[in-house]
């Protein structure tokens, strides 16, 4: 058997596991949230996200579904409203500054804050093969500074808890430091971007305005970025190094006040953003995120997952 279909064998075992560990419910220590606990999804409308939002739903939490797209997020959350799901609309632009401080007032009025947020909004351009990076600065403004945005604005409003509140970033296995793939071939800054103790928003954002200026002079093909889906794969390197930044200054906080952030890789799921043409489902893809929001682990913070596993970043 070759490395492809051991790869392969590999992957549909994991599958599998997944599989049966979604049909396993939560037991009543486990469900540390109630009906009041309330959870924010961006990019609610379709794909992941939309799964996202129904799981979390149908584990008995309130739900607050974004979009960029008001009438997307409206026709969603029709499908939840027959289906009894408590689930309520808000329209988000996570590159809008103004659309933040709208959704935070209104979020700050109407729940008086949230006890979970997931990032699941991003875009991404290249489909197959492709790997144009035309819309670099697009796809770096929103899976990356988008992200960072909402982190900032919301996490003042993260209801003070025993159990925490927790923050989960829809990542990708493509911007993994030290993928053996795709990773970045400057290996000082890798080692700079590997490094807790020194990692600093000052090198993220280095790091993607050298990308961006060579992507803008046409130089980004020598500059040893990662190879495959090259513009997504950097956005997500530096949403990753950002969790884990954050993670240390969230751990920090008082007892009552701590957030627990992590991210994980839904893998290549069968949605808009691959083109359909994934190998995962999107339950198998929302359940990582889901298992996350929910862990009453409070000693996995800053972490890596995919399959429910944690993974190197």
């Amino acid at each position: 058997m070759g490395n492809r279909e051991k790869s392969k064998e590999r992957r549909e075992k994991r599958l599998q596991e997944i599989r049966l560990q979604m049909t396993i419910p939560y037991s009543d220590h486990q469900r540390w949230w109630s009906k009041e606990t309330v959870a924010v999804v961006t990019g609610g409308n379709r794909g992941i996200g939309f799964e996202i939002c129904r799981q979390l739903a149908a584990h008995g939490l309130t739900v607050i579904l974004t979009s960029r797209d008001s009438s997307a997020g409206v026709e969603s959350l029709k499908i939840f409203q027959e289906s009894g799901l408590n689930v309520i609309y808000h329209q988000l632009d996570i590159v809008d500054h103004s659309s933040i401080n709208q959704f935070v007032e209104w979020l700050q009025k109407n729940y008086g804050g949230l006890d979970i947020l997931v990032n699941n909004a991003g875009v991404n351009f290249n489909l197959g093969s492709e790997n144009s990076v035309e819309n670099a600065y697009k796809v770096i403004k929103t899976n990356y500074y988008g992200t960072k945005s909402m982190i900032e604005a919301i996490i003042p409003l993260m209801k003070p808890s025993l159990i925490g509140a927790r923050i989960v970033n829809v990542s990708s296995r493509l911007g993994r430091l030290n993928g053996r793939r795709n990773r970045i071939s400057n290996v000082a800054l890798r080692e700079q971007l590997g490094d807790v103790e020194s990692l600093s928003l000052e090198l993220i954002d280095r790091t993607l305005s050298s990308f961006l200026q060579q992507v803008e002079d046409g130089t980004w093909t020598s500059g040893g970025w990662p190879q495959v889906y090259t513009d997504y794969s950097v956005s997500k390197l530096a949403v990753n190094a950002y969790t884990r930044l954050m993670a240390r200054e969230l751990y920090e906080r008082p007892e009552g006040q701590k957030i627990y952030i992590n991210c994980y890789c839904p893998g290549w799921v069968k949605t808009a953003l691959t083109g359909y043409a994934g190998n995962n489902t999107v339950e198998e893809g929302a359940d990582t995120g889901v298992w996350l929001a929910l862990l009453t682990d409070q000693t996995i913070i800053g972490k890596f997952f995919a399959e429910r596993r944690e993974i190197k970043f």
